[in-house]
């Protein structure tokens, strides 16, 4: 069961987090995940990156509103 993000739910990071230039891609563009790591577990496999968004070891993520995002392996080339 999924919950509908609130108020509560869809808070960004405080800019704080964001402090270098050129700023971080937003949670929601497509460059996403090249935003910088400010927080990880590797070995519980995730990662929080400065845009609020989190990116665990399986290419699935968390966007700072609580939308989900699947898994997305890259193709394999078949030759």
């Amino acid at each position: 069961m999924r919950i509908a993000p609130t108020p509560s739910t869809s808070r960004r990071q405080p800019p704080s987090l964001c402090r270098h230039t050129p700023a971080c891609p937003a949670a929601d563009s497509s460059d996403a995940e090249g935003a910088r790591v400010v927080a990880g577990q590797p070995e519980q496999g995730w990662s929080l990156l400065c845009n609020g968004v989190f990116v665990f070891a399986d290419t699935g993520e968390l966007l700072p509103d609580g939308r989900i995002v699947a898994p997305h392996w890259p193709a394999l080339a078949t030759h």
